[in-house]
């Protein structure tokens, strides 16, 4: 083989080799490329942002700057002008008195009992001395006792109307008054309670209930009686288990009457006395023909 065949066959080889390096370099670039695009396309095509964020950005974007302190101050607008000077109302017309009760005053004559109820069989509960101020609260029907409220103990009570002083009011003010007697639980009343007419007088009667010696106080009877064509209140304490009673007849009211056992603390439930009546007239019989 003649030098210059080798020669151009070297070149031919050295040619070819260069071609297919060159060939190889170019496919791998552009390989290159298919893969760097299919990995950033899906970034943004298969993750989009979220339809509710992109709302929610652009409100929350255009609601940040607007501040509140322009709406509060729209809203409550600085005056022009110091405010006109508002005067202290006057205390005198706003305070509006209430109606009250001035009772009557009166001043105890002598040492006096005041008692639970209107009358003297009531127990007692405060002792009245002279000089005493009380104020006079009510009276009873008859105006012989009054309800009055010492100015030296708490609570109110009964004393005669004789054994006071009226130093200020009018007495014919005052209206007629039946309050509640204090209530014991420590015994009961009567098991049994009778009465029995003869004209004009009945006999109440009740069963014994034991009681204290210390305790003791006897029995209490309220009557309504008949006296005179009126009908009068009436009571009456009894140390025992029998009483007789004047009431009458000619009142338009039925008379009545109730017992309690009475002991030093107060008293118990009543029993009601079933009232005998008055004997009917006997009729006349008209004569014949």
């Amino acid at each position: 083989m003649s030098r210059s065949l080798l020669i151009a066959l070297i070149i031919g080889a050295a040619a070819l080799a260069v071609g297919f390096v060159a060939g190889l370099a170019y496919p791998g670039r552009r390989l290159a490329a298919p893969t760097e695009t299919p990995t950033a396309t899906p970034a943004f095509t298969r993750t989009p942002l979220p339809p509710t964020a992109t709302a929610t950005i652009p409100p929350t974007e255009t609601r940040t700057p607007t501040p509140s302190v322009p709406a509060t101050a729209s809203d409550t607008p600085t005056p022009a002008g110091p405010p006109p000077e508002t005067p202290r109302p006057s205390r005198t017309p706003s305070i509006t008195p209430t109606p009250t009760f001035d009772p009557p005053e009166g001043r105890v004559l002598e040492q006096a009992n005041c008692r639970y109820g209107p009358g003297a069989a009531y127990l007692y509960e405060w002792g009245l001395y002279p000089k005493n101020h009380v104020d006079l609260l009510a009276t009873n029907d008859l105006r012989d006792w009054l309800y009055v409220h010492p100015w030296y103990f708490q609570g109110d009570c009964w004393v005669r109307a004789d054994l006071i002083e009226v130093l200020s009011g009018d007495l014919s003010t005052l209206d007629p008054f039946y309050g509640l007697l204090p209530f014991s639980e420590l015994y009961k009343p009567p098991r049994t309670v009778s009465a029995v007419r003869t004209g004009d007088e009945v006999v109440i009667s009740w069963s014994e209930v034991w009681m204290t010696e210390d305790d003791y106080r006897g029995y209490l009877i309220e009557a309504w009686l008949c006296a005179d064509g009126q009908l009068l209140f009436t009571p009456i304490a009894v140390d025992g288990l029998v009483y007789t009673v004047h009431d009458e007849s000619g009142c338009l009211q039925p008379s009545s009457a109730r017992v309690y056992t009475a002991e030093k603390h107060g008293y118990t439930e009543w029993r009601l006395v079933k009232w005998p009546p008055h004997e009917s007239a006997t009729p006349v019989t008209p004569p014949a023909g």
